[in-house]
């Protein structure tokens, strides 16, 4: 059986590049990593993650606020909507997020957690202050770790440093 095997000089994309006595700008960069998938499987996955991660909240709420019982047809109902509100939801932080500050992008993807996660604690029965403590806790943990992705792999201006 046949493997291909990754061609010298890797993939190219745009980037921070190395000009000469050591000035940096805008360009193209080579990495070491071979190409594995097209832009085709890009596009297809920006869409195809969001549209599943909704299936699996909706179906995760739907259980949630059935609570062990019957499936009914509201149930059902209730699942796809939500699931339909996530999708919609989590395509448009993913959207529109990357074109803010990083810390506004950090603070925009961390509340869409804290409360899809308040959300579905929420549907379980318990109270409306301990959901919204669960979201907030949720949100300032999260927004922690993406801030601190966002600040040590861009700069002032949101470009990504190489």
């Amino acid at each position: 059986m046949a493997h291909a095997a990754p061609t010298p000089g890797g993939m190219t994309g745009p980037g921070t590049i190395s000009g000469p006595s050591g000035t940096t700008g805008r360009g193209t960069f080579t990495s070491n990593l071979p190409d594995i998938f097209d832009a085709r499987v890009h596009r297809v996955a920006k869409i195809a993650i969001p549209v599943v991660l909704g299936l699996v909240y909706g179906y995760w709420a739907a259980a949630n606020r059935r609570g062990g019982g019957p499936i009914t047809g509201w149930n059902l109902l209730f699942g796809f909507v939500t699931a339909l509100a996530f999708i919609v939801l989590c395509l448009a932080v993913a959207r529109f997020a990357p074109l803010l500050k990083r810390e506004l992008h950090s603070l925009v993807k961390s509340g869409f957690a804290g409360a899809a996660l308040g959300f579905l604690y929420s549907q379980t029965g318990e109270s409306v202050l301990r959901s919204a403590a669960i979201g907030l806790a949720t949100t300032a943990a999260v927004f922690l770790v993406f801030f601190y992705r966002y600040y040590t792999r861009e700069d002032g201006e949101g470009n990504r440093i190489r």
